[in-house]
């Protein structure tokens, strides 16, 4: 048989697909003649959000990303733009809130009262979910083709927070790669069912730098890993994506949004993502962390997470502190000399120099009390 009559058979065949596929008894296959050229990606929001994939958004403990969450939720039913990151596709959102359910929904409902919105097609659950188990996914389906029939619009975006609880509620163990592998092939059935994008808010472990807190599995399932850190202006920075470069993806900061009194007379408040452009000033502040300086902000960021306590600075707000000889023992551990003479010297004038730096620039702060001296990040 000639090339030509190759292809003609395999156009031949082409016409026979559909009664092909009903006569399955395997998995479903395309062939070669079939395979055209993928499009571009249906984007979301443009960079961040696409159907069909998974990102990953982890910080410390208050690190804001629950609320980061919550913000890109307004942003995806509402079809704005999020950080100047363009919406491409105004959907439905369904944020599984799996822990601290309440908090979730005051954020929900602080964004719609400061932006004056009207009733967005976003739905909170707050059902405690075991997505181990593969007849979840089947619930998960049925969540959201509900939502869709509610609202008369595609979902678009799923919300799973956080990650930690969905191992959890069934018994796994986050720091094993098989529990967390369970999780992930379900996540990619709720994907290849509904078409959505799917967001995992998780921790990082107390060393920030090695990312996600548990088994490292989550590098390989997420298209999109972001990790956000930070204090008074927090950067959300991507740490691994498929098909994007690396490096900062913004910045923002938190603000209160009180709600009234209660009855004691105490405001009623909650922490939210603030719509202010703090861009430009976290790049002059980026500019000014040199390799030394940044090796002290990890130290410090290190030390808040495991010996952190909030502290009142005078005439300002709470920040998280922590004692400098905290900080400094970490540096001890991680610093690395160039091998030549004493290192324990090295790392002593390291320290000094580059946190005495830090500090007249403007970057970390500092207060004596109680014969104690306590630093935070600014």
């Amino acid at each position: 048989m000639s090339i030509a009559e190759m292809d003609n058979a395999a156009l031949d065949r082409l016409v026979i697909r559909a009664d092909r596929h009903k006569s399955y008894r395997g998995f479903p296959f395309k062939c070669f003649a079939e395979m055209q050229a993928a499009g571009a990606k249906r984007h979301i929001i443009k960079g961040v959000f696409a159907r069909g994939e998974t990102s990953a958004w982890i910080a410390p403990p208050g690190g804001m990303k629950s609320a980061l969450m919550a913000s890109a939720s307004i942003s995806v039913a509402s079809g704005t733009d999020w950080f100047g990151k363009r919406n491409k596709e105004r959907c439905a959102v369904v944020y599984f809130a799996l822990e601290r359910a309440d908090l979730v929904e005051r954020r929900l409902e602080a964004h719609k009262l400061r932006m004056n919105l009207p009733n967005l097609p976003i739905v909170l659950v707050r059902t405690t979910i075991n997505l181990m188990k593969q007849e979840t996914v089947a619930k998960v389906i049925a969540t959201i083709r509900e939502v869709e029939i509610e609202y008369g619009l595609s979902v678009g975006l799923v919300v799973f927070d956080t990650f930690a609880k969905l191992i959890a509620a069934g018994g796994g163990d986050e720091d094993k790669a098989k529990d967390q592998g369970a999780v992930f092939a379900n996540v990619q059935r709720v994907k290849n069912e509904a078409d959505v994008h799917v967001a995992l808010v998780g921790h990082t472990g107390k060393d920030v730098e090695r990312g996600a807190r548990g088994s490292n599995a989550i590098l390989g399932d997420a298209d999109l890993m972001v990790t956000i850190s930070g204090d008074t202006i927090k950067t959300a920075t991507v740490t691994k994506a498929n098909d994007a470069p690396e490096g900062p993806l913004f910045s923002f900061k938190s603000e209160m949004h009180e709600f009234g009194l209660d009855e004691d007379g105490d405001p009623i408040t909650v922490n939210v993502v603030s719509t202010d452009d703090v861009e430009a000033q976290a790049a002059k502040v980026r500019d000014k962390w040199t390799k030394g300086l940044r090796l002290v902000r990890d130290c410090v960021d290190a030390a808040l997470i495991d010996t952190g306590v909030d502290h009142t600075i005078p005439g300002g707000p709470v920040v998280r502190a922590v004692a400098v000889q905290a900080a400094r023992k970490i540096h001890n551990a991680r610093y690395v000399s160039n091998g030549e003479g004493d290192r324990s010297e090295a790392e002593r004038k390291a320290w000094a120099r580059n946190f005495k730096a830090a500090q007249e620039a403007g970057l970390i702060g500092g207060e004596a009390k109680n014969g104690q001296e306590w630093i935070w990040l600014l």
